[in-house]
């Protein structure tokens, strides 16, 4: 047999070619992408989780006086799990209203709010995670029960 007719017959270094190839591929295009979508919804997911535990805290942190007032006590806690609180409001009859002195309808609900900031990895799913800035406002609610 000649030597040309056996490097045709004999093509196992082809195979490892293509794979070189082909795992670069995957892992720029598939993988890479993949990590920073896990990624936000990693850190969105531990954003509402630290809003709903500060929700449950505020539940026994009740800050209403005894005439409509808000009146937080001292030492009251503003991070959950890293996740800074911000905006605490408590919300007072149906209009949607902040509850004051001259706002004395039953109070309905918190609201309050943190932030979440994505760091993408790659530079494909950039445009769809963060169109115009990568830092997210959450905002939350937690009813009286």
């Amino acid at each position: 047999m000649s030597r040309n007719k056996s490097f045709i017959a004999d093509q196992r270094g082809a195979v490892a070619l293509e794979t070189m190839i082909v795992y670069i591929f995957l892992v720029s295009f598939l993988l890479v992408p993949l990590a920073d979508v896990a990624a936000a919804g990693f850190q969105f997911t531990a954003a509402w989780s630290a809003l709903r535990g500060y929700g449950q805290y505020l539940q026994y942190y009740n800050p209403l006086g005894p005439d409509g007032t808000v009146t937080w006590r001292p030492g009251l806690q503003n991070t959950v799990g890293g996740y800074t609180i911000g905006n605490i409001q408590v919300i007072c009859g149906d209009a949607g209203a902040a509850c004051s002195s001259s706002n004395l309808a039953s109070p309905k609900y918190f609201t309050f709010t943190t932030t979440v900031t994505l760091a993408p990895i790659g530079s494909l799913w950039r445009p769809v995670l963060c169109p115009t800035s990568c830092t997210y406002t959450l905002l939350y609610s937690e009813r009286f029960q």
